[in-house]
C-alpha cells in the first residue's frame, strides 16, 4: 500500500472530492538546502491529495522536508495522519502552523512527534 492510499483510503487520484475544487494549493521550493512544501487552504479527506503527493515526492528525493503550514486554514485527522506517515519516511518539520493547526497538534500529541518551529528558516536549519 502506498502512502497516498494509506492517507486517503483511495486508489484513484483522479476522482475529485467536493473540497478539491480550487480551495487548496501546494508549492515546493528550496530553503537553506532543504525541500519546503508550502500548503495553502483547508485540508480534509477530499482535499489532501495534492499535499500528500507533494510530500511523498519530496520525501523520495530528500532526507529532510519542511511543511510550510502558515497558509493552512483548516486541518483534521486526515492531515494529522499524513504528517505521521510522512514522518516515518523522512525528517519532517512543520513551520509556522496556524493557531488551529497548532492546537490540533497539541491536543493530539502529534507535536511531540514532529519538530514544530515558528518559521521556515528555523525549521530548515534546526
Amino acid at each position: 500500500m502506498s502512502l497516498y492510499e494509506a492517507v486517503t483510503g483511495r486508489t484513484d487520484a483522479d476522482v475529485p472530492g467536493p473540497q478539491e475544487l480550487g480551495q487548496t494549493s501546494v508549492a515546493q521550493y528550496e530553503c537553506c538546502g532543504v525541500r519546503v512544501v508550502g500548503a495553502r487552504g483547508a485540508y480534509d479527506l477530499y482535499s489532501i491529495t495534492p499535499l500528500s503527493e507533494a510530500l511523498v515526492a519530496a520525501a523520495t528525493e530528500h532526507s529532510k522536508v519542511v511543511l510550510d503550514a502558515s497558509g493552512i486554514t483548516f486541518a483534521d485527522s486526515t492531515l494529522l495522519n499524513l504528517l505521521i506517515l510522512t514522518r516515518r519516511s523522512v525528517d519532517l518539520r512543520v513551520a509556522a502552523p496556524s493557531q488551529q493547526l497548532r492546537r490540533l497538534l497539541d491536543i493530539t500529541g502529534v507535536d511531540t512527534l514532529l519538530k514544530v518551529r515558528a518559521t521556515v528558516k528555523e525549521a530548515a536549519t534546526c
